[in-house]
């Protein structure tokens, strides 16, 4: 039997949580309700929402649904309310960047991403970058987003991010927001 048996739809409590939770982001980080157990739900590699098997093809509903995404220091990612608190699959990162805008240049540069969620984040001191390496051997660049929630950059953003690489100290990375992000793969 669900653990979920005998309670709401947790899928209709969730979506009703994020639809009440006005225009800014509700705070996620502050809330402590019972863990509910896992949902089917997986967000791939590419930026698409999937629950039992089926993509979710309404961006309205996936957007709900990162408002009360979070990532806890077990590194696990859950849907979250203020009452219940369910477990989902991320297979590498929440949300994808799918823009990048540059303003300024060198050393004095601002990179300013889009994710597939119409977060925009400012590439500095308070949201930096990673690369690692996928056990396939592809490249993960990574931006911080919110709380640990991150941003895979897409293949054609990091092809415009890599054009911007220069040197510093003998290390190829990029600027951006007075920050040198060195392009080396961490572990």
């Amino acid at each position: 039997m669900p653990e979920h048996a005998g309670k709401a739809d947790p899928l209709q409590s969730l979506l009703d949580a994020a639809r009440r939770s006005g225009d800014g982001l509700p705070p996620v980080e502050l809330w402590e309700p019972d863990y509910c157990g896992e949902m089917d739900m997986v967000i791939r590699r590419d930026g698409s929402w999937w629950h039992e098997g089926r993509r979710i093809t309404r961006d309205r509903l996936t957007r709900l649904f990162a408002r009360i995404l979070r990532k806890d220091d077990d590194g696990v990612h859950y849907l979250v309310t203020p009452v219940e608190k369910i477990g989902i699959t991320v297979e590498i990162a929440p949300f994808l960047a799918i823009r990048m805008d540059r303003i300024g240049d060198g050393c004095d540069q601002v990179l300013v991403f889009e994710t597939n969620m119409g977060d925009l984040v400012e590439l500095g001191t308070d949201h930096g970058f990673t690369l690692s390496e996928a056990e396939d051997g592809q490249p993960v660049p990574l931006i911080h987003v919110r709380g640990r929630l991150e941003a895979l950059l897409s293949r054609p953003v990091f092809y415009e991010f890599v054009d911007l690489v220069s040197e510093h100290q003998g290390r190829d990375g990029i600027w951006s927001g007075g920050v040198f992000f060195p392009l080396e793969p961490t572990t």
